[in-house]
């Protein structure tokens, strides 16, 4: 009866112990998912957070963001099983794991490079994930051979100091060689115009067919400007210096049949294009302050608005230098490229007095307050 009882005891117990750690393995998971899900929360709270930081305060109204705008996911949201080609994702419902495919240099990237957050997007119904990778930044090189001043613009999306029109060709007397985006810009802006006044269904068709392909253009444009720029600091040993154009569309008063084009500028998407393949191939880059860089004289420094005569056309009153006026704003970008890293890489003047260093020098207090 004694050893009836004593199985029977250690019968409970192995019930127990099992329960207890089936309820144990319940509440990990449950904390893992509530834990997915508060940090599926944070990722939503810091994108509306991010919308709100970058507009502009002139703006007053709410933010609208879309029904299938991107989802951001991070190391605790989404694990790669580079093995298989599939992608685990946090989804409200559960996980959901999926096939990946890319080009072959992109998937390289993702199996040998640390990943860091990422984007889901749907477009024209096919679902992105857009990887963030944390690429090996190499060591910048001096800029031995000076500078590549790049003079950005609307008639000409840049010229270099070395008389070259990107994505044009190479400069010969007039700069010419962008003609052909800006009539393409104007067509497609005439067309979306007339299908926009017609109204049709037919109309609205071949507006969603359309739409986002002057974007692309102009993104395969400052990719090909971009990447001729650095591949050639890279292979004449300078670095590329831009003018720091942010705030510019406030500050330039343009005619109302103008401000489509001011404002349809990407300029700020060649900078980043540049200032990121610059870093990857170890180019110095550097932003120079944008005042007078076309009305002042690169070889005598004059600068003067009547070293303008016309639009496109530099002639200095004092030394008599004349040319383009993209072409010498880039010499004098190349310039004040030199002076600015020449700046950023000054040494710390040692004799000169510091409060810093003064403090630094002082022996410290003994412990016992003498």
């Amino acid at each position: 009866m004694a050893d009836q009882a004593v199985a029977v005891e250690d019968r409970h117990d192995r019930v127990a112990q099992r329960a207890g750690s089936g309820a144990g393995e319940q509440l990990a998971v449950a904390g893992l998912l509530a834990g997915a899900v508060q940090q599926a929360a944070v990722r939503a709270i810091a994108r509306v957070a991010g919308a709100y930081a970058n507009r502009r305060a002139s703006k007053k109204r709410a933010h609208i963001f879309r029904a299938h705008g991107a989802v951001p996911y991070d190391a605790r949201l989404m694990s790669f099983n580079r093995d298989a080609r599939t992608v685990s994702l946090w989804t409200p419902t559960g996980r959901a794991t999926v096939p990946y495919t890319g080009r072959p240099e992109d998937l390289k990237a993702v199996d040998t490079l640390p990943v860091g957050e990422a984007d889901l997007i749907c477009r024209r119904g096919v679902w992105l994930l857009q990887v963030a990778l944390a690429l090996p930044q190499p060591v910048v090189r001096e800029p031995v051979g000076g500078f590549i001043g790049v003079d950005q613009g609307v008639a000409n999306l840049a010229v270099t100091c070395d008389g070259v029109v990107l994505p044009g060709p190479a400069l010969a007397g007039p700069v010419g060689g962008n003609g052909h985006v800006r009539t393409l810009r104007d067509r497609r802006h005439r067309q979306r115009r007339r299908l926009q006044k017609k109204g049709t269904a037919s109309a609205r068709r071949v507006l969603r067919r359309l739409a986002g392909r002057e974007h692309r253009m102009m993104t395969d444009l400052n990719h090909q400007i971009s990447k001729q720029v650095v591949r050639e600091a890279e292979r004449t040993g300078r670095g590329v210096a831009l003018e720091d154009l942010q705030g510019i569309r406030g500050r330039v008063r343009a005619h109302r049949f103008q401000r489509r084009t001011l404002h349809s500028w990407a300029f700020a998407q060649q900078i980043t294009f540049t200032r990121y393949k610059a870093a990857r191939a170890g180019i110095a880059f550097v932003l120079v302050d944008p005042a007078y860089t076309s009305q002042a004289c690169p070889e005598c420094g004059y600068v003067s608005r009547a070293n303008r005569p016309a639009r496109g056309r530099f002639v200095c009153e004092r030394c008599g230098l004349a040319g383009h006026a993209d072409h010498l704003a880039a010499r004098n970008i190349a310039a004040r490229g030199v002076a600015g890293w020449a700046a950023i890489n000054q040494p710390h003047a040692t004799g000169l007095p510091s409060p810093r260093r003064d403090r630094e020098s002082k022996p410290p207090a003994s412990a016992s307050g003498s």
